[in-house]
């Protein structure tokens, strides 16, 4: 199997363990009855307000292409391929930093919480720094890559002043005030730009090696 094949497959099993792990979340979202909409299918769509979910959505989405092949070239594709890793990174290293431990999870939804916190972006960063592609990222793809982030937190502070949801306690206006959120949203904020810029100059390095054992 080639190194091209290899990717190819594990882009392949990413893919079925994201599609897994927010179809079991779906699941358990529509048959329980905690969280913050008592019914269906207000809970059951309100699922795709968390950021984990729409991370996992991006990481799906950019390994399924590459699954299929051949590898798009566009700067639409360059830009979702990165804030697929990026978003995944963030997604499972704000969850076992701060996250993890707020809640007793079992059973369907300890396995969810596993596949979309744990294992998509273990598989997500492992398929990026192994298998590429290379030379996808640089200062314009890590600009665009900002937006979709800032859109989500634009999103999740309107609608939140409307509903008085949030998805994650630190971004609570309700109960820590929009000072707090803010400060917290920026050291996020900062998280996601020294993933990227790292990420870039990685690529960089990986893409030298690369062309190196070539030749």
């Amino acid at each position: 199997m080639t190194k091209s094949e290899a990717g190819r497959v594990w882009s392949g099993i990413t893919a079925a363990a994201v599609l897994a792990g927010i179809g079991v979340q779906l699941v358990v979202t529509a048959t329980g009855t905690g969280g913050f909409y008592p019914d269906n299918p207000e809970r059951v769509l309100n699922v795709f307000a968390y950021f984990t979910i729409q991370s996992n959505l991006l990481l799906g989405a950019t390994v399924a292409v590459l699954a299929a092949g051949p590898v798009p070239e566009s700067m639409l594709f360059r830009t979702l391929r990165l804030n697929g890793v990026l978003c995944i990174a963030v997604t499972g290293i704000v969850y076992h930093v701060a996250l993890a431990g707020l809640d007793a999870l079992t059973g369907a939804a300890a396995l969810a919480n596993f596949l979309l916190h744990t294992a998509t972006p273990v598989l997500g960063l492992l398929g990026w720094l192994l298998f590429g592609p290379r030379g996808q990222s640089d200062p314009r793809v890590v600009a665009w890559s900002l937006v979709f982030p800032l859109l989500w937190l634009g999103f999740t502070l309107i609608r939140g002043e409307g509903t008085g949801f949030y998805p994650y306690p630190f971004v609570n206006v309700a109960e820590h005030g929009y000072a707090r959120v803010l400060l917290n949203c920026l050291l996020v904020a900062v998280l996601f730009l020294a993933l990227a810029a790292g990420a870039t100059l990685l690529d960089r390095r990986l893409r030298l090696r690369t062309t190196v054992e070539r030749q």
